[in-house]
């Protein structure tokens, strides 16, 4: 029996692969402040990437072949984000801070100890949109792992109507890609520190969108319309 359903995935790992090759040599990309993530690079020490569920598109081609895992939800649309990430050169680390979520920290851990870099969207895998989970920190915290925060901005891009307005520049747009400062989380991190970690670095991220995306406050407004 054919089992569509797989074949739908596969198809969507081998078109979203072609896609991106294609068209990202369109885009104009700047990395700005990757000298904290190079630190890392030369002494060949993993990290842990947090960014925003809406920028995931441009970071997938631009850290592609580097062997990062990414935590992916274990819902239907996981499995076709996971099938184009898996084409580019990625791990996958399937479960979310609302499913599988200890089937996803075991593989992270698993990820840890091969000395590979991971990935987590702090709002995904369904919202609130730029709200940051605890998740990647529960990672820091266990593995001793810096956190590297990453912002995508683009002078010219289409937002869907999806709840996190992913992102999709435009052709001959300006990309930048913002990494900030690593934060590190202690073993012995209270209750209080985390939340205020989580507070933190949310607030970074949002800054940041903010100033890379001419789009930003427009999107802000209408959600707050819509309440």
């Amino acid at each position: 029996m054919v089992d569509w359903q797989e074949l739908r995935f596969q198809a969507a790992g081998h078109l979203g692969r072609c896609l991106l090759a294609s068209y990202f040599p369109l885009v104009r990309c700047e990395r700005e402040g990757i000298e904290h993530l190079q630190q890392f690079r030369r002494q060949g020490k993993p990290v842990i990437f947090v960014f925003w569920h809406g920028h995931l598109l441009p970071l997938v081609h631009y850290h592609r072949n580097e062997g990062v895992v990414v935590l992916v939800s274990e819902h239907k649309d996981g499995e076709y984000i996971a099938r184009v990430i898996l084409r580019h050169g990625f791990g996958t680390a399937r479960g979310s801070s609302t499913r599988g979520g200890v089937k996803g920290l075991k593989a992270i851990l698993r990820a840890a100890r091969e000395e590979r870099d991971m990935a987590f969207t702090p709002d995904g895998p369904k919202g609130p949109r730029h709200e940051f989970k605890r998740g990647a920190l529960l990672a820091a915290q266990l593995t001793g792992l810096p956190l590297i925060p990453v912002a995508v901005g683009a002078d010219r891009a289409w937002y869907l109507k999806s709840w996190d307005r992913f992102m999709i520049p435009k052709p001959f747009s300006a990309l930048r890609i913002r990494y900030g400062e690593p934060r590190w989380i202690t073993r012995d991190a209270t209750e209080e520190v985390l939340e205020a970690v989580a507070r933190e670095l949310g607030d970074q991220l949002r800054e940041f969108t903010l100033e890379l995306n001419p789009g930003e406050a427009a999107i802000r407004e209408e959600l707050h319309a819509q309440g």
